[in-house]
């Protein structure tokens, strides 16, 4: 049977888990910025320039990740200086919030990354994303009695909870893909890699990534025929439109297929079928 002072050190050692991944998350999302998402070609029916797409696509993820980050950070300091219940409990709703979001991803968009840590976090998400945010928020529950704020366990005997901590960060790291993704940032390459928007893309590779990636096989049945209706590249983007019938609506299905050489990714977003032009009246 476990004794209490094993009990607080597994509490304290919780507190210090929390807080690094909290301070981790919001550096990663200061400093690696995440791909902007495919913004539709169209809204109503009316084209939108891509350039105007772009920038706008660009300061909205931003404003949201560095927001989401700061807000992190603030939460990692937190727990390092005061042993506040709303502390606690504010941290254990974020990472309940954060499992539920990551289960919501993977089911509905499980060509997109988690975004937990920025840039790094573009991998598509996995049973150990999913299984590392069900970890920490059963983290955040256990920390919820923690004796001590952060600081005070790091100052106050820190080898007592050194050897549950170190055990607990082997685990992260082994559930976190984005450590595979900064190993490969830092790697130097053996040869130079032909930028994006300039690499020769034909049109039969953009058809097979298309084809055997995951937005493509859950559209797949909504796409009413084979023959796009519309094809053309933008930058690191080739963008196929297909007719779709989707909850008994007739719409188009515009998948953006990367032309990058590496990590490339698939996505779709239904945009409202084009108005039929009106005929001119004398």
């Amino acid at each position: 049977m476990l004794t209490d002072p094993l009990v607080d050190e597994i509490e304290n050692a919780q507190v210090l888990l929390l807080s690094g991944v909290l301070l981790t998350a919001c550096l990663a999302k200061l400093v690696f910025r995440a791909p902007v998402a495919a913004a539709p070609a169209h809204v109503h029916g009316v084209p939108v320039p891509g350039r105007l797409r772009r920038a706008t696509a660009l300061r909205q993820d931003r404003r949201a990740s560095v927001g989401l980050g700061v807000a992190e950070g603030t939460l990692g300091l937190a727990l390092l200086i005061t042993p506040h219940l709303s502390v606690r409990l504010a941290t254990t709703v974020v990472f309940a919030a954060a499992t539920w979001t990551v289960g919501e991803l993977r089911v509905h968009r499980p060509d997109a990354g988690c975004g937990c840590f920025g840039g790094l976090s573009t991998k598509q998400i996995g049973h150990r994303t999913v299984l590392r945010a069900v970890l920490l928020t059963a983290a955040a529950v256990i920390s919820l009695d923690a004796p001590h704020a952060g600081l005070t366990v790091l100052l106050d005997r820190p080898s007592a909870v050194g050897a549950i901590l170190l055990a607990e960060l082997v685990l992260f790291a082994a559930l976190s893909p984005e450590i595979a993704v900064l190993l490969g940032r830092n790697r130097p390459r053996l040869r130079p890699v032909t930028p994006c928007e300039r690499r020769r893309s034909p049109l039969a590779e953009t058809y097979e990534r298309l084809r055997e990636s995951e937005a493509w096989k859950a559209s797949e049945n909504a796409i009413a025929s084979a023959v796009p209706l519309d094809v053309w590249r933008e930058g690191c983007w080739r963008f196929v439109v297909y007719p779709a019938h989707v909850d008994g609506r007739d719409t188009e299905l515009v998948f953006a297929v990367s032309t990058a050489e590496r990590g490339y990714t698939v996505r779709v977003a239904p945009v409202p079928p084009a108005a039929p032009a009106l005929p001119a009246t004398l």
